[in-house]
């Protein structure tokens, strides 16, 4: 039997109350949940010790596991990963390191920083300005992380979202660059069949071998959840049983249709269904 872990975005569930979140989260068949900070608060750095226990604390009675962040930089206003503004650089260098420390405090494991929005290429005088300000502040993050004992991913997007990091290629390329160990990549299915060349299925069985790619999160290319479009994602999960990927999938549609509750409720049945038809690879 194929042990799967699958691990829900909150910001699907984002119109509950937390305790909600993880219950539902919990009573749907989900492993975990996947928390995108600005559900926590304006300003999730500012969240104090006994509020970062107290949600961990709620997580564990509702029988659920934090695995992590994503989506980090859409709050505070004013982020960027490659402005090459030394105020707004500091600020988002120190914001990444919050993120580090807040991961760590919940008990997650892996960071996927995503945020399109804030790693334009046009914050910056040149691209190659962008890109060393982005690679300086994903060294540190790096470092942070592994202090922390957390996995940092830089996401590949489509060219469609952002010009900085569109290809698994491109995030490979960084990661070897700077060299933390702690400073990864991942695989996004809507991302890989905006941009690709190669369907998703066919990056995890090209590139899980690197040690590099450490999350997936997965959604169809309607941006709706697994199970409510056309892509199929048999071929996906054999890919990552093939390839012995043992860590958490998370679930993140961004147009929850008809709502988040039953979005989630949808896909985990529909990703479960499949897992049960799969064998491994022989």
């Amino acid at each position: 039997m194929n042990t799967f872990r699958f691990t829900l975005c909150n910001e699907v569930l984002a119109a509950l109350p937390f305790e909600r979140q993880c219950a539902l989260a919990a009573a749907l068949g989900y492993d975990g949940l996947e928390i995108a900070p600005f559900t926590l608060s304006d300003n999730p750095a500012s969240l104090t010790t006994n509020e970062r226990a107290n949600l961990a604390k709620i997580a564990e009675v509702e029988g659920i596991v934090i695995t992590g962040l994503h989506w980090l930089l859409n709050v505070p206003d004013g982020l960027s990963l490659t402005s090459d503004d030394a105020d707004t650089h500091r600020r988002t260098g120190d914001h990444m390191a919050a993120m580090v420390d807040l991961c760590a405090d919940l008990g997650g494991k892996v960071i996927v920083h995503g945020s399109p929005k804030q790693r334009s290429l046009s914050d910056a005088a040149t691209p190659e300005r962008a890109r060393n300000s982005a690679l300086s502040l994903l060294r540190e993050a790096g470092e942070r992380a592994g202090a922390a004992g957390v996995t940092y991913c830089i996401e590949p997007l489509s060219p469609a979202m952002t010009g900085f990091v569109t290809s698994v290629r491109e995030a490979l390329d960084i990661v070897d660059e700077i060299g933390e160990p702690a400073l990864n990549t991942m695989i996004d299915t809507l991302a890989a069949w905006g941009g690709e060349i190669e369907p998703p299925d066919v990056l995890i069985r090209r590139h899980m071998g690197t040690g590099r790619i450490r999350h997936i999160h997965l959604n169809d290319d309607n941006m709706r959840a697994p199970g409510q479009g056309e892509r199929r994602f048999a071929p996906i999960l054999q890919a990552l049983i093939d390839t012995g990927y043992a860590g958490f999938i998370g679930v993140e549609p961004f147009e929850c249709y008809p709502d988040g509750a039953t979005a989630a409720a949808r896909a985990i049945g529909y990703l479960r269904g499949i897992a049960e038809t799969l064998e491994p690879l022989s």
